[in-house]
C-alpha cells in the first residue's frame, strides 16, 4: 500500500483509508463478526487510517473499533491511526440532529470516545459539524487543549469553508479537513482543497464512491428499509435515472482499463491532489482488496480531464443530503 502524510506532523498513513460508519448504521443491517473480519483484513492489506465518529450507531462504531484494537493488542494499535469526531448530537431513531461545539462538550465527548475506543490517545480528532453560534476560537482552543493534554494527536474540521479553515488554523494547527468529495461531489474544488494545500493540511475524502452509486452495482429497489439512501435526493427516481447515465459513462471508461468503477473513482481522487486521502467504506473483505488496488492505478492528465467533464457538477442531479443532513455544513 502506498502512503501519504497526515497534516503538518508528517504522520504516515495509507494512501487509502477505511471509513467505518456503515459497520454500525445508515446502510442497513450489519454483523459485528463480519465487520471485525473486514477490519482485520484491512490491516493485512496495509490500511492504517480508520475513520469513525461518536454519532455512528450512537457510540457503537467506536466501541467496535475499540474491540478490534483490543483483540490485536499493542502491535495492532501501533499500526493503526484512528480518526474520530464530535459535534453531532442525535436522538435514537431520528435522522435529525443538533450541533454542539461548546468547549465543555468538546472535552466530555473526547473523554467518552477515549473510553469507547479503549485508547489513551486519539490520533486525529475532528469537529464533525460547525455551530456558528459558538465562537470558532473557543472551540478550536478547546481542541488544542486536548492536544496539549496528550489526549489528541492532531485536530481536524469537517465540512467547513476555506475561510473557517484559515481562521481555525490561526488558533491551532489544523491537520486535516474531512468533507464529501468524489466524482459527483466536487464542492471542495471551490477553495477548500487549495486552502488545505496552503496551510499544509490533508484532505480526507468521505463517500468517495458516492455511497456506492458510482460503483454501478447498487440496486436501488433492493435497499433495506432503514437505508439512509432512501432519503437522499440523488437516489430518488428521476435524479437517479440522470445520474445513472453518468455512471454508465464511468463503466465504459473503466472497461478500457480492465478496472472497476470503484478503482477508477478512487484513482481519480488520488491523482487530482497529492494531499487527498479517500476513505471508502465497505463491510466486505473482497471489496477491500479491490478498493486498495486503486492506489496502483495511474491516470494521465487527459484522462482526468475526461472524467472531470463526464461528471461536471452541472450534470449531477439532486442534492447530496436531505435538508436535515445539511445542518452544520458550510
Amino acid at each position: 500500500m502506498k502512503h501519504r502524510y497526515l497534516g503538518q506532523a508528517g504522520v504516515e498513513v495509507s494512501a487509502i483509508g477505511l471509513g467505518c460508519m456503515g459497520m454500525s448504521e445508515f446502510y442497513g443491517a450489519s454483523d459485528d463478526g463480519d465487520s471485525l473480519r473486514t477490519l482485520a483484513r484491512a490491516v493485512e492489506l496495509g490500511v492504517s487510517l480508520f475513520d469513525t465518529a461518536d454519532t455512528y450507531g450512537f457510540g457503537h462504531n467506536e466501541s467496535l473499533l475499540g474491540r478490534f484494537l483490543a483483540d490485536g493488542g499493542a502491535a495492532r494499535r501501533a499500526r493503526v491511526r484512528i480518526s474520530t469526531k464530535f459535534g453531532i448530537v442525535r436522538e435514537a431513531g431520528c435522522y435529525e440532529r443538533r450541533i454542539d461545539n461548546s468547549p465543555g462538550y468538546v472535552r466530555a465527548a473526547c473523554e467518552a470516545s477515549l473510553r469507547r475506543l479503549g485508547v489513551e490517545h486519539i490520533d486525529l480528532y475532528f469537529c464533525h459539524r460547525r455551530d456558528p453560534e459558538v465562537p470558532l476560537e473557543d472551540m478550536v482552543g478547546a481542541m488544542g487543549d486536548l492536544v496539549t493534554a496528550g489526549k489528541v494527536g492532531q485536530i481536524g474540521l469537517s465540512e467547513v469553508s476555506a475561510e473557517t479553515l484559515r481562521r481555525a488554523h490561526a488558533v491551532h494547527p489544523v491537520a486535516a479537513v474531512q468533507s464529501e468529495y468524489s466524482l459527483w461531489s466536487r464542492e471542495p474544488e471551490e477553495g477548500v482543497l487549495a486552502a488545505c494545500a496552503e496551510i499544509g493540511a490533508s484532505f480526507i475524502a468521505y463517500s468517495p464512491l458516492g455511497r456506492a452509486f458510482l460503483t454501478g452495482r447498487l440496486k436501488l429497489d433492493e435497499l433495506a428499509e432503514g437505508d439512509f439512501r432512501r432519503l437522499n435526493p440523488r437516489f430518488e427516481a428521476e435524479a437517479a435515472a440522470i445520474n445513472r447515465r453518468l455512471v454508465d459513462g464511468l463503466t465504459e471508461f473503466a472497461a478500457r482499463y480492465r478496472a472497476s468503477n470503484a478503482q477508477i473513482a478512487l484513482a481519480w481522487l488520488l491523482a487530482k491532489h497529492p494531499h487527498v486521502i479517500p476513505i471508502p467504506g465497505t463491510r466486505r473483505p473482497d471489496r477491500l482488496a479491490e478498493n486498495m488496488a486503486a492506489a496502483d492505478l495511474m491516470l494521465s492528465s487527459a484522462e482526468l480531464a475526461e472524467l472531470d467533464a463526464l461528471f461536471h457538477p452541472t450534470q449531477v442531479a439532486g442534492a447530496r443530503y436531505p435538508e436535515a443532513g445539511m445542518a452544520g455544513i458550510e
